[in-house]
């Protein structure tokens, strides 16, 4: 079995496991792990920010990366298919108390007019406050298109003329900086608190980190406690991590060049396909994905119209190019 669904589907390496065994653990509670506090320091530094912190999933980092911008009460703005909006299970008006208004874009991107017509200042005790605008790169449910640092620039420009704050969604970031060679700490310098992904094209078991100043990580350590997230001995999951920034981030251009040709095969102009993630429009989608399966490989409907195919580290060339074939077999072309 071939299987698409997902990037977080990809077990770790035996070289991985190794690194896991090995790794010098401590008590991330008291803060004393230095294995989680290696990485940290690591990834803070990557992206140009002050502190880090490890948490066990992508969604608590982005909720408690939003919260450390948005105040309960107030809004965020965001893309209409945004993970935050629409795959989060609503955590951040649960847990948060914020509200959000969203823009739509066909390829999940940075609308600046949308998002100037649709900012609140803050109007006194009457009207919800704008206090943040949240964008995502890559975006998930927009094939993995890549946000162009020149639109997020732009973007930072116009927030700082408001006094508005930027969070990213940097789930993927990793994919986008090996598709444009864009510098993490230019896609760093555009945000004032980022979220990003051990556990998806990384390969890492388990894993992501949210990233901003000192003051908002110390804030989102107590955050996380409360919602328990406080981990013990997590250092063999942060070796996993380490592992895999140091030998798992430039292969992530194999992954994209399978899904060119995944969507090849299924009608795609290649050059659309920014980078692992390729969503098709069918009218039978549920079907489609049943009859996939049935012929050895799993894809994902992620609607009643559109089926969504992820490349990853356990995909090879072979896979992608014999689901290219079995997939263009059941499309009829």
């Amino acid at each position: 079995m071939i299987d698409l669904r997902s990037d977080t589907l990809t077990r770790p390496t035996d070289a991985m496991r190794k690194a896991m065994a090995r790794a010098e653990v401590g008590d991330d509670v008291y803060g004393e792990d230095p294995t989680v506090n290696a990485l940290q320091e690591r990834v803070a530094e990557m992206f140009g920010h002050e502190a880090a912190l490890f948490t066990p999933t992508g969604s608590m980092a982005n909720v408690l990366a939003v919260a450390s911008v948005v105040s309960p009460g107030e809004e965020v703005l965001c893309e209409s298919s945004a993970h935050i909006a629409r795959a989060e299970l609503g955590a951040h008006g649960a847990i948060s108390g914020i509200t959000m208004r969203t823009w739509t874009h066909p390829r999940g991107k940075v609308d600046l007019g949308a998002i100037e017509s649709m900012y609140a200042p803050d109007m006194g005790p009457f009207f919800v406050r704008t206090a943040a605008v949240s964008v995502e790169n890559t975006h998930n449910f927009a094939g993995g298109s890549v946000l162009p640092i020149e639109e997020l620039r732009e973007l930072r420009a116009w927030a700082d003329t408001v006094g508005t704050r930027i969070h990213l969604d940097g789930a993927r970031l990793w994919n986008a900086h090996v598709a444009t060679g864009t510098p993490l700490a230019d896609y760093g310098r555009v945000a004032d608190v980022l979220a990003v992904c051990l556990s998806k094209g990384l390969g890492a078991p388990v894993g992501s980190l949210m990233v901003g100043s000192a003051d908002a990580i110390d804030a989102a350590r107590v955050r996380r406690k409360r919602m328990g997230g406080g981990m013990r001995q997590v250092g063999v999951l942060a070796a996993a991590g380490a592992y895999a920034l140091d030998h798992h981030v430039e292969r992530l251009a194999d992954d994209h060049a399978h899904a060119r040709l995944l969507g090849e095969a299924l009608g795609l102009d290649p050059d659309s396909v920014d980078t692992n993630i390729v969503v098709v429009d069918r009218p039978d989608a549920p079907a489609f994905v049943a009859r996939a399966a049935e012929e050895g490989v799993r894809i994902a409907a992620v609607g009643p119209r559109a089926v969504r195919l992820v490349t990853h580290l356990d995909v090879t060339r072979a896979d992608a190019e014999w689901a290219a074939v079995v997939l263009s077999g059941l499309a009829g072309r």
